[in-house]
């Protein structure tokens, strides 16, 4: 019994140490992984932060090289736009030292007027004191002659025995017979001189003309007139301090002239494209009300881009007028443009239409090429749309332009010979000069109607007719010239050099066309006797 108890004892106690020694085992091991888990949980922890560091400087490095290429653009743009201001900065300086000098001009210009009018008046009290004094002794002189003359007739009464009616209507007669008589010779001596130099009198003649009539016609070709609806309409055009107008004429290169014309403004300019962009920029402002520097600059800009499309359309309009194909597209922006220009008055790209038309027509009739006719004849004076800037005569000008854009060498030729800058080297160049001539100076140009054209003729053949002593009338030459037939009876030879030019007088009083018209009146007396 003991043993057993002893026995259980053992066992016990040996269980309990087997259990002790097991625990104390486990208790190491579990220690000695934790110890492995933690040193893997450090090196994987090292090992994360590195990769962290890493990435992190990583991305810094992409997010400096961003911001220093962000910089570097926005400081290219900085850059740019300090360069433009620097730009606009000089350009408003410089319009702001044109508009002081045209201040001061002005302001010059009227002190000298006001100086000048002051003068005038103080000459124009000093003339009428004189004119007074004048006045009073020329009276007095006439009342000494009423007094002569009254003593010399009642004499001459008595000394001729008729009275002064009688004696009065003698000497008319006489007078007016012996003035006739020396007038007529005094015409025709004259008439005969001036043909001995009508070449140098001409020429003096044409040159008193152009003198005459040039600022008239400049000013009628480098101005256009806007009507306003109100007067009140000017003050918003000039703005205030006159910033508004400032801006308009800056920015289409035409002076705007604002005076006392009521409801009308001025603009004028050489360029007549500017002056239709200035014209129709002007009236759309009107219209919409809206007047200020950004709004003007944004409807000229518009305006102007509107009226290049429309050069285009008008050059290839005319083209398809006359049924010319494969023109080089910047020839065809310069026929457009010739629709702004003017040739002595008339409109530069109906005038060479025109040519073209009667080129064509010409060639026609003579079996020469028709095409190239017409398309010589409308790019004949091209030369009057190239920049003014270059010198040159026109023709010469047209012969390069059309050169450039490989038009044929024929062409060419007859655009730099229409005016015989250059040798002719074809019927067409002789064509194209005819045409042009025709078109400028013949009667019925610009195509004029028939009804007009005779109409023209019988206003002519009216005119003669109505002087005395004429018979019949004759309109030729296409109303170039007329022939009139007189009595020979009731005018003498003396008389009907005076008649001739009395007809040309009442003509260029009466009548409106183009060129010359010769006036040749014809005497002539038959004398017959019948032999019996």
């Amino acid at each position: 019994m003991e043993v057993s108890i002893i026995g259980m004892i053992g066992g016990a106690v040996g269980a309990l140490l087997g259990f002790a020694v097991a625990w104390f085992s486990g208790q190491k091991i579990a220690a000695a992984k934790l110890q492995e888990a933690e040193l893997k949980a450090k090196s994987l922890v090292d090992e994360a932060q590195k990769e962290s560091n890493a990435i992190k400087k990583e991305k810094l490095l992409e997010a400096k090289e961003e911001i220093a290429k962000q910089k570097r653009q926005l400081d290219s743009e900085r850059d740019s736009k300090d360069a433009k201001l620097r730009t606009l900065e000089k350009e408003l300086r410089k319009r702001e030292e044109g508009i002081d000098d045209k201040l001061n001009t002005i302001n010059k210009k009227e002190r000298q007027l006001s100086t000048l009018e002051a003068d005038l008046l103080a000459r124009q009290k000093t003339i009428e004191t004189e004119m007074v004094a004048k006045q009073k002794a020329i009276e007095a002189k006439a009342k000494e002659v009423d007094v002569l003359v009254d003593e010399q007739t009642a004499r001459l009464e008595r000394i001729t025995g008729m009275s002064r009616e009688d004696a009065k209507k003698y000497l008319v007669d006489n007078m007016v017979n012996d003035a006739k008589a020396e007038a007529a010779q005094l015409v025709k001596d004259i008439r005969d001189d001036a043909k001995q130099n009508a070449r140098k009198e001409a020429t003096r003649i044409v040159l008193q003309a152009i003198q005459r009539t040039a600022s008239d016609i400049c000013v009628e070709n480098t101005v256009s007139v806007v009507n306003l609806q109100t007067d009140e309409m000017k003050g918003r055009i000039i703005g205030k301090e006159g910033r508004n107008i400032r801006a308009f004429e800056a920015a289409t290169g035409i002076d705007l002239i604002i005076d006392d014309t009521p409801e009308a403004v001025v603009i004028s300019g050489f360029d007549p494209f500017r002056r239709e962009v200035a014209r129709v920029s002007l009236e759309r402002l009107m219209g919409d009300g809206r007047i200020h520097p950004a709004r003007i600059e944004e409807v000229v800009d518009k305006v102007r881009k509107e009226l290049e499309e429309e050069i285009i359309r008008v050059g290839e309009n005319a083209l398809m007028e006359l049924g010319i194909h494969n023109v080089h597209p910047e020839l065809v922006h310069y026929i457009g443009k010739m629709r702004y220009r003017s040739s002595y008055g008339q409109n530069l790209l109906a005038h060479s239409v025109e040519v073209g038309y009667l080129a064509g027509i010409m060639a026609n009739e003579l079996g020469l090429d028709v095409n190239l006719a017409k398309r010589a004849g409308l790019l004949h004076d091209i030369g009057k749309c190239v920049d003014r800037d270059i010198e040159g005569p026109h023709a010469l000008l047209g012969m390069e332009l059309t050169k450039k854009y490989k038009e044929h060498p024929l062409i060419v030729n007859a655009v730099g010979a229409h005016h015989d800058d250059i040798e002719m080297e074809s019927p067409i160049a002789v064509l194209v000069q005819a045409a042009d001539s025709i078109s400028g100076a013949r009667p019925g140009a610009r195509r004029e109607s028939l009804e007009n054209y005779i109409k023209r003729l019988q206003t002519l053949e009216e005119i003669a007719t109505s002087f005395e002593g004429v018979t019949k009338t004759y309109a030729i030459q296409a109303g170039r010239e007329i022939r009139v037939m007189i009595e020979p009876e009731r005018i003498d030879d003396l008389r009907a050099d005076q008649l001739a030019n009395d007809i040309a007088g009442r003509i260029e009083n009466e009548m409106e066309y183009p060129g010359q018209i010769k006036v040749t009146v014809i005497r002539e007396r038959r004398s017959f006797a019948i032999a019996k």
